[in-house]
């Protein structure tokens, strides 16, 4: 295989190896997601028998419209919708008008006693009788209602006085209007002429006459109020738009302990999916493509930090063990859930955030905020299936994003519980948002125990943080800022190494630290992991400390009687010596990597020539650092660091050109000597990290310049 084939094949595997990196973590959160909500969608499936007994009360998993009760209900409502009929004025108008005439022909053949005759030229004087009448009578009036009626009838009404005639035909004809107006129909039409007979039995008239009334009241009314079909058919529509379905809503209780299953109860728990494991497949459906939808989120973000930045294992389990933790504590505080007593009132989703954004960063806690939050929608259910409590999920998510906001100086654990103040006023604030909200009345004493509760959650958050942070920290070495800061105690046993037995290189140090924390600041990279590194990043100069020049203080150089080749295996040494020691008193990697990359691959110049001057031929390899290279912009940073501040250092008389020069030179000769290969630095980086380190030495190197001296007696003066 090739150099070139070689070198393919490890890019190939190597990206292969990062994508299993963050796949990896990706899958297990969505196996933990999927194991901690699956109880809370999945319905529990009854073995039962019609007409036995509940062993436990049933409530519904899902809302669901009983058709078959809607059904019954709509049958019920077109049935009692009665026909609809139009009452015809025509017809009463007619029939009214017949009988008005009848009652005026009478008036008229009453008005004389004495008529002329045809052919007569005065009146007969001779009277006129009731047949006399009655003729004149058929003469005048016509129609069915006279014709029906038959002549005893009609000589009653013509014998009446005229006061009774009066009264009669106005008692009769307001009947027959009420009884037209109501309607007639075909099988109401002998209950009309009843109630005519009824109304006209009460008057004071004769007995006779209103026997006569009654006649032509019974022939006047006939059927005026016929069937409309387009009135019924309107009128059954808007019945059946009416019924309101049935519906069996999520937590309606189907059956009570105890209770017998009816026929309506079996069918009802059929009908929501109690009795058959068909309808529970939709849930966990659903539930697969909602957790799917938040890996989305999850995988872009740990794929982009797995490429672009140092984002390795520690902070993926991390993320897994929080998750693992905040889930287990909803899953058991939902045991006690229901829907009077909203128990996620006190769940310390808080702490989740507070972990994440000290050991991991902010951006993935803010991420996980709402994955919680909707996962907490499932979880605070009431095993409900299909049911999503958005209350809880706004709660678990202004609760979060509170201990993200307020949690403001990641080094310095005292401000967990200044964040733990604020986050206690937003919490009993998202909780008087809900109480208030509710259509229902409230109790003040339920008000004072949601506040109590909000403030609670608040406290668990920041006793649960600084109970799991150092087991955290310690179990995956995760370095955090507030570790960084008591690594860099200068009473750490190592630090007081370094200080004791190699003061030169102590100091050394110290400067090293403030050039590297400006720089890694300069282009966004972690100062105080910059810092601390170079506090311990020379810590195999103590082994041997009498050989770096720093440290000869009053005797003689030991390489004075050393070959150059000895001399540079010591020197190179160092690094590695500095490495196993910081292994040995478990600090974390990432200063083990500074400590150990600090120098990369550099050549030893001093020696290297010095070897050459002496042999001629020599293997420049034997005075090369081992490596590996540095491999983060921290550890590149505190490489060139370390040389430039050897490098001034050395300077007699150093000038802010001089310095500027020499700071290029260094990042140059690294540069070109491939010592940044491995790391993601940019040359804009580098550019900032120049400017930067160049400021720092401005600073410190001031009172080292030489400036011309002043006129003695101009001081004097």
């Amino acid at each position: 295989m090739g150099k070139s084939s070689f070198q393919q094949w490890v890019k190939f595997n190597k990206k292969r190896l990062l994508d299993i990196e963050w796949i990896l973590p990706v899958v297990l959160l969505g196996l933990i997601f999927f194991f901690f909500t699956l109880s809370n969608v999945y319905t529990q499936i009854y073995d039962i028998e019609k007409f036995s007994n509940a062993d436990e009360t049933i409530v519904s998993p899902i809302t669901i419209e009983n058709k078959k009760e809607t059904d019954r209900k709509i049958r019920k409502a077109l049935h009692e919708v009665e026909d609809r009929y139009t009452i015809s004025s025509e017809v009463t108008s007619e029939r009214t008008k017949l009988v008005q005439d009848l009652f005026d022909a009478i008036e008229n053949v009453n008005q004389t006693d004495t008529w002329i005759q045809p052919g007569e030229a005065e009146a007969s004087t001779t009277s006129v009788t009731i047949d006399d009448r009655l003729d004149k009578l058929y003469q005048l009036v016509t129609g069915d209602v006279i014709d029906s009626l038959d002549s005893s009838t009609l000589r009653h009404l013509i014998s009446a006085n005229e006061q009774d005639r009066k009264v009669g035909s106005e008692l009769l004809l307001t009947s027959l209007y009420n009884e037209f107006n109501q309607g007639i129909r075909s099988d109401t039409l002998e209950q009309s002429k009843s109630n005519i007979k009824s109304k006209l039995m009460y008057s004071s008239l004769s007995t006779n006459y209103k026997s006569a009334l009654t006649e032509v009241g019974r022939a006047a009314l006939i059927e005026n109020s016929f069937y409309d079909p387009d009135k019924t058919a309107e009128a059954r529509t808007r019945a059946q738009n009416n019924v309101q379905p049935e519906i069996i809503r999520a937590g309606d209780v189907i059956v009570l302990k105890g209770q017998e299953i009816s026929n309506e109860i079996y069918d009802k728990l059929d009908l929501v999916g109690l009795l058959t494991e068909k309808r529970n497949t939709y849930p966990i459906i659903g539930l697969a493509i909602l957790i799917g939808i938040l890996l989305l989120g999850v995988g872009h973000e740990l794929k982009d930090l797995y490429t672009n930045s140092n984002f390795g294992f520690k902070k993926s389990a991390t993320i897994v063990l929080v998750s693992i933790m905040i889930l287990t504590i909803m899953k058991l505080l939902a045991q006690f859930q229901d829907f009077s007593f909203p128990i996620y009132y006190v769940v310390p989703a808080a702490s989740a955030a507070f972990l994440l954004k000290i050991l991991v960063n902010e951006r993935i806690a803010l991420l996980f905020a709402v994955v919680y939050s909707i996962l907490g929608s499932l979880l605070f259910n009431n095993f409900i299936s299909g049911n999503l409590n958005m209350e809880a999920t706004l709660y678990l998510f202004f609760t979060q994003l509170a201990g993200i906001v307020f949690l403001k100086n990641l080094r310095d654990r005292l401000s967990i519980i200044k964040a733990g103040i604020g986050l206690s006023l937003v919490n009993m604030g998202s909780t008087l948002i809900f109480f208030f909200f509710t259509i229902e009345g409230y109790q003040w004493l339920d008000l004072i125990l949601h506040l109590g509760m909000g403030f609670l959650s608040a406290f668990l958050s920041v006793i649960l943080t600084l109970g799991v942070l150092p087991v955290l920290e310690m179990s995956f070495g995760m370095l955090t800022d507030t570790r960084l800061i008591t690594l860099s105690n200068p009473n750490h046993p190592l630090l007081r190494k370094i200080l004791t037995e190699t003061p030169g290189t102590y100091h050394h140090s110290v400067m090293v630290a403030n050039l590297s924390e400006s720089a890694c600041e300069a282009i966004g990279a972690n100062g105080l992991l910059a810092r601390v590194g170079s506090y311990y990043h020379d810590l195999g100069k103590t082994v041997q400390p009498m050989y770096f020049i720093e440290n000869q203080m009053g005797i003689q150089n030991p390489h004075d009687y050393l070959d150059p080749e000895e001399s540079a295996q010591i020197i190179i040494s160092h690094p590695y010596l500095g490495a196993d020691l910081l292994r040995k008193n478990k600090i974390p990697k990432e200063i083990v990597d500074i400590a150990e990359q600090h120098h990369g691959t550099t050549l030893l110049k001093y020696f290297y020539y010095k070897e050459k001057e002496k042999k001629g031929k020599v293997k420049e390899s034997d005075f090369r650092y081992p490596g590996p290279k540095p491999r983060s912009k921290e550890a590149a940073i505190v490489c060139i660091c370390d040389s430039v501040e050897a490098a001034v250092r050395s300077m007699k008389e150093p000038s802010m050109e001089k310095i500027e020069s020499l700071v290029e030179s260094i990042i140059q000769d690294r540069l070109e000597d491939g010592q940044f290969d491995e790391t993601s630095l940019t040359i804009s980086d580098l550019r900032k990290i120049k400017v930067a380190i160049c400021e720092t030495l401005k600073g410190i190197f001031h009172s080292r310049i030489q400036y011309p001296k002043a006129n003695p007696v101009k001081e004097a003066n």
